[in-house]
């Protein structure tokens, strides 16, 4: 059960949204999923009272750097994936979920303060590494891509990444109502009626390209569980 950490030491980075559309998207596969809100803002815990029961998803929302291990630990035998979604800050929180990590995805916007932000976890990553010894696999994704961002200007933030020997996936996040949509009435992609939410279709492609990018970095495949289940939303106690 790969343990994956959403990570930027800015806020509004897009974070949050591309860890709940990976979730609800390898939940609607039939992967069974465990989102770990270590966010203060506790934006997915509210998407989850809104949403009521989500087939293959379950939330833990009370977690401090204690109870985080125990967490993992008490919830392998029923996860297949763990994604957590940390605050924006660096801080031990962010520090223990990342070491505990198979893969930290660092959401970034195409501007100087997300890269300041990405920064900080990227310098966090190298300094557990040597300091540590925990190479831990880690990937940018660009969030909240629109049609203004040209093509040159993609390739551009790409090559710089690059050249610093950062992956960037492949698969950027768009910016869409869709993916507003899910924080104001809850449910998934799956859910939101396309007569009312513009471009559901377009939405759900990308978050499918998402999930199936970050799924081939994983460490091992996983084999998805034999049916749905619902799983109650669950508030721990840290």
């Amino acid at each position: 059960m790969p343990v994956i950490s959403f990570a930027n030491a800015k806020g509004g980075a897009g974070k949050t949204t591309a860890a709940l559309l990976l979730a609800t998207e390898l939940a609607h596969q039939g992967f069974r999923i465990t989102i770990i809100d270590a966010d203060p803002q506790k934006w997915i815990s509210q998407w989850c009272e809104i949403s009521g029961p989500v087939p293959n998803l379950s939330v833990i929302s009370e977690v401090t750097t204690a109870s985080l291990p125990c967490h993992l630990r008490e919830m392998a035998s029923s996860t297949d994936y763990f994604i957590i979604d940390l605050a924006g800050a660096r801080d031990a929180l962010v520090t223990t979920a990342i070491g505990l990590s198979n893969h930290v995805i660092i959401p970034v916007q195409g501007s100087a303060m997300d890269a300041k932000g990405a920064a900080q976890i990227l310098d966090l990553l190298a300094q557990m590494k040597d300091k540590a010894k925990l190479d831990i696999p880690h990937s940018v994704v660009l969030t909240r891509v629109t049609s203004m961002v040209t093509t040159r200007a993609m390739l551009a933030i790409k090559g710089l990444l690059a050249a610093k020997g950062v992956n960037v996936l492949e698969t950027s996040i768009g910016e869409r109502v869709a993916f507003k949509e899910l924080f104001e009435t809850g449910g998934t992609l799956h859910t939101l009626d396309a007569t009312k939410v513009s471009n559901v279709d377009k939405a759900k492609d990308n978050a499918r390209s998402f999930a199936q990018e970050v799924m081939r970095m994983m460490p091992v495949r996983v084999v998805r569980s034999m049916g749905s289940k619902l799983f109650p939303f669950r508030r721990n106690a840290a």
